[in-house]
């Protein structure tokens, strides 16, 4: 099974920057987008041999989530349950007979973290949400958690550090995720590799000078580690100022 994970800032903004032969040169069987920027019925996708499952933030031009896949479920659900959070179309979940597929596009805390203590709260509901589906089978969680979780995850932590995306807040709780059982797949291949990203800023020619985040994620119930078979960042693929992570795994 081969899945992949895209932040698109845009689905029709992307599209229009090649997506889709992005979307067939990755060939995945699952393929998750973060932040569309829809609402129903403003694009129409032709992906032969996928079915196609939406998640639309109420507020327009927002967030939005959208899984691909190749396989039907036995089920999708949108969301977590929980009014103050599902009004944003974070949370896809798909339902296989061997594991749960979640994508998730994490609040960000924004410029002088206004949201920060909304985002404390959205941290604590969505891990009590993926512990208990990892109570009934495996989870294979990705997306844009909006977080760098160690110094090693972006080119300048010591004038980020109280940022959006790298205060001690944020990566503690990337930090009670992995430690309620779960992996961080690309750091489970490459513990120690230094420049890879999958976020750069728009600005400043951040993605020319590699000056970026690794914020976008595979994470998987820990007792799956033995079928993890390969993890990629690829930064060749363009379109977006994420790039699409993948995960390859025999479930």
């Amino acid at each position: 099974m081969r899945a992949v994970s895209w932040n698109v800032n845009g689905l029709r903004a992307c599209v229009g920057k090649g997506f889709e032969e992005s979307f067939r040169a990755l060939d995945a069987d699952l393929f998750a987008l973060q932040e569309t920027k829809l609402q129903e019925g403003q694009i129409e996708l032709d992906l032969p041999g996928y079915h196609q499952y939406w998640n639309y933030a109420k507020k327009k031009g927002y967030s939005g989530t959208a899984v691909f896949a190749r396989n039907e479920p036995l089920d999708v659900h949108c969301g977590i349950g929980i009014e103050e959070h599902d009004q944003e179309g974070r949370v896809i979940t798909l339902e296989y007979p061997a594991y749960y597929f979640v994508t998730c596009y994490t609040p960000n805390s924004q410029d002088g973290l206004k949201r920060l203590d909304y985002r404390m709260r959205w941290e604590d509901d969505f891990l009590s949400y993926l512990s208990a589906l990892d109570r009934k089978k495996p989870v294979i969680l990705c997306g844009d958690l909006n977080v760098a979780h160690k110094e090693i995850d972006l080119k300048n932590p010591k004038t980020n550090r109280k940022n959006a995306g790298f205060t001690d807040e944020e990566r503690g709780k990337m930090t009670q995720l992995l430690e309620a059982g779960f992996t961080d797949t690309f750091r489970y291949f490459y513990p120690e590799l230094e420049g890879v990203y999958s976020w750069w800023s728009y600005r400043f020619r951040a993605r020319e000078k590699n000056a970026g985040w690794r914020i976008d994620y595979f994470i998987t119930s820990k007792r799956i580690d033995e079928k993890l078979m390969g993890a990629k960042i690829h930064t060749e693929v363009f379109g977006s100022d994420h790039c699409p992570v993948e995960l390859e795994a025999e479930i």
